[in-house]
């Protein structure tokens, strides 16, 4: 019988034992080159089952896996030996909105953690995910320090965006849109009483300005660099 050991996410039981029904690869993860399966378990200690995200970590055993449909189940013993677990499936796999092409790593972890946000309708959680990648990507738009704007203007989200507004350091076509950012950033992200319609103008909003910001120019690159290579100019 092919068993697993690890914590239960239904019951909050520690180090339990798992019986595994059922198995589906999901392919070679690219970026460990390993194997990566969700396998149907049940719990000893409460007899619910829970989907678990588990990697093979076996170097030269792929083909004990992959090309047997039920290597996993058929396994005798547990499968730790051979697996590590990365997760389990919950609410927070649900299909999210990815970030717009070309965004810098650190932006886009941020705002897919907001849009992981809106999939399970944590919508303060959202605002406060979304906020902080529009302050990310605004803050690189303002001069360098002891040149304008103040000191409370590069602090303040709200007052930032205004000042670049004002002065052309984004398209006025998306200060309606800029709307959702109270002034003095005291709105329901901070309150702890955003609204779903309010975290979804942020995202919204957050989406918009990275189009502007990296996708729009980048795209424009790309463009340029293949024309220079049709003309043989590369």
């Amino acid at each position: 019988m092919s068993l697993l050991n690890s914590d239960c996410p239904r019951c909050r039981a520690k180090h339990v034992t798992f019986d595994v029904e059922a198995q589906k690869s999901r392919g070679i993860v690219e970026s460990v080159w390993e194997e990566r399966f969700e396998i149907f378990a049940v719990c000893r200690h409460c007899h619910r089952p829970t989907i678990f995200v588990v990697d093979n970590k076996t170097a030269g055993s792929e083909a004990a896996w992959r090309d047997v449909m039920s290597g996993v189940v058929k396994y005798t013993g547990y499968i730790n030996d051979h697996f590590k677990v990365r997760g389990h499936v919950s609410l927070k796999d649900e299909d999210t909105d990815p970030p717009p092409e070309h965004v810098p790593e650190e932006l886009e972890a941020v705002y897919r953690e907001g849009a992981t946000c809106v999939s399970v309708q944590c919508w303060n959680a959202a605002g406060a995910m979304f906020r902080l990648v529009i302050d990310m990507a605004t803050k690189s738009l303002l001069p360098p320090e002891g040149e304008p704007p103040v000191a409370k203007i590069r602090r303040s989200l709200g007052f930032r965006l205004e000042w670049l507004f004002q002065n052309g350091k984004l398209p006025t076509d998306l200060q309606e849109l800029a709307e959702c950012i109270k002034e003095d950033g005291n709105d329901g992200a901070h309150d702890g009483t955003l609204t779903q319609n309010e975290a979804l103008d942020l995202r919204d909003f957050t989406y918009t300005l990275l189009e502007r910001l990296y996708t729009a120019p980048k795209r424009l690159e790309l463009a340029a660099t293949r024309r220079r290579e049709r003309r043989g100019d590369a």
